[in-house]
């Protein structure tokens, strides 16, 4: 039986291990390093990292910090933020991150994508859809900038774009429901994933593991979150966390 992907996501900000919620006011939760080796021992399937610094200060990798982190990390490390060259997907790559996030460069540069898998392989380029609802609109489009700016295109043409240029997996987050534990967009990854081929990862709103269940029911082939794993109720307390073997196989 495939096991079900559930997948701590964390955001760096200078260095420093945060907390936002729908992309705003960051948190500070403490050191990444620290965190890192908490999931280590909770032995987690994989982990995203997230630079949400790098990618709004317009910013390259902090690659010295992502090798301090590839190095102490005993599972497979997703990485995004400030990616816009063919070099730094390389560099990535050589300091051990398995699988590279590309967020905005996917929209502005799509023949990067296509190049960067046909040298790395799609099984080390992901693409990131961050998606929300336009005011005065009904149906979720995809945003770049942190959100800030619409590239009118809807979460599946640009799924189905990033399909055809032959990225391996693709990452879903719902910026309305980031950090607030109100669930994933269900309805969503059910018309996505009716139509894709690759495997839809979601990303933000999840405050429970039935949450957990209703993602994969619905056709994700995994899920990550944040707040879940690192933030507890009713104060959002620090502290790190992790489902058990049990719980992963239930969902």
């Amino acid at each position: 039986m495939i096991r079900n992907r559930i997948i701590p996501s964390l955001l760096i900000a200078n260095k420093r291990l945060v907390k936002t919620k729908n992309f705003k006011n960051p948190i500070y939760l403490g050191d990444p390093i620290n965190a890192i080796k908490i999931f280590n021992e909770k032995q987690a399937d994989e982990l995203v990292i997230l630079d949400i610094y790098a990618s709004k200060n317009n910013e390259e990798p902090n690659f010295v910090l992502i090798e301090e982190m590839c190095s102490e990390c005993f599972m497979p490390i997703a990485y995004g933020g400030g990616i816009k060259t063919l070099e730094h997907i390389q560099k990535l790559i050589q300091l051990g991150v398995e699988k590279v996030i590309l967020g905005e460069v996917a929209h502005t540069n799509q023949s990067l994508v296509k190049e960067a898998v046909s040298i790395f392989g799609s099984q080390s380029i992901v693409a990131m859809m961050d998606i929300k609802i336009p005011f005065l609109k009904n149906k979720p489009t995809v945003f770049v900038k942190n959100g800030k700016i619409n590239t009118r295109k809807s979460p599946l043409d640009f799924a189905l774009e990033m399909q055809k240029l032959g990225v391996g997996e693709l990452i879903l987050q719902d910026i309305s429901r980031e950090g607030t534990r109100l669930g994933y967009p269900i309805e969503l990854i059910k018309e996505i994933t009716s139509h894709l081929e690759i495997p839809l990862i979601v990303l933000g709103g999840a405050g429970s593991k039935e949450d957990f269940s209703k993602a994969i029911q619905s056709g994700a082939s995994g899920a990550a979150a944040g707040t879940l794993f690192t933030l507890q109720p009713p104060h959002d307390a620090v502290l790190i966390k992790y489902l058990t073997n049990e719980e992963i196989k239930s969902l």
